[in-house]
């Protein structure tokens, strides 16, 4: 099911000791989400299980983010990332996840593990500024282009900056 959600400005900030939980199957269906998950998402579990856990995707987050996500998760990696999330009234919540794979006995990836934590708010400016180019990017190139242009747009400032994505973010 689909919801209509307008965001607002208004934050919903996470406490130091909040961890937000939640898996998905390989298709990003969500399985398991934790209290504080709901709690944040403003989403019941029956809402929240079986839904695209972009049902929390807020509209700032550029595409470019979640295919780089995407891709190197589906590749067996772990990835830190700074995510702006929407809850269903609208307000959002900023995160720091680490998303990782899930895997059976065999080794097999069956899905997905994130859990998110409050961020460090002092690298929320840097991450905002980098995610509103990354959307410009996304806009000027169209939505055939847009991943691809937001990611090189990434590529093109961890090059200027002389460090990798994950350094970057622990840097932060």
């Amino acid at each position: 099911m689909k919801y209509k959600v307008e965001p607002t400005s208004s934050e919903k900030v996470m406490r130091e000791n909040d961890f937000i939980v939640s898996k998905t199957d390989l298709k990003g269906r969500i399985t398991y989400g934790n209290e504080i998950f709901i709690e944040f998402s403003g989403y019941s579990e029956a809402e929240l299980l079986g839904a695209q856990h972009n049902i929390i995707r807020h509209p700032d987050m550029p595409r470019g983010v979640f295919k780089f996500l995407w891709d190197n998760i589906a590749a067996g990696n772990e990835v830190f990332a700074y995510v702006k999330n929407m809850s269903r009234d609208g307000s959002f919540y900023w995160v720091f996840a680490n998303v990782t794979p899930d895997y059976d006995a065999a080794g097999n990836i069956i899905g997905y593990l994130s859990v998110r934590r409050a961020p460090k708010r002092s690298a929320l400016p840097v991450i905002e500024g980098l995610y509103k180019a990354m959307l410009e990017a996304e806009q000027k190139a169209g939505a055939k282009d847009a991943c691809d242009a937001s990611l090189a747009l990434l590529v093109g400032v961890l090059n200027e900056k002389g460090m990798s994505y994950e350094e970057l973010i622990h840097a932060l």
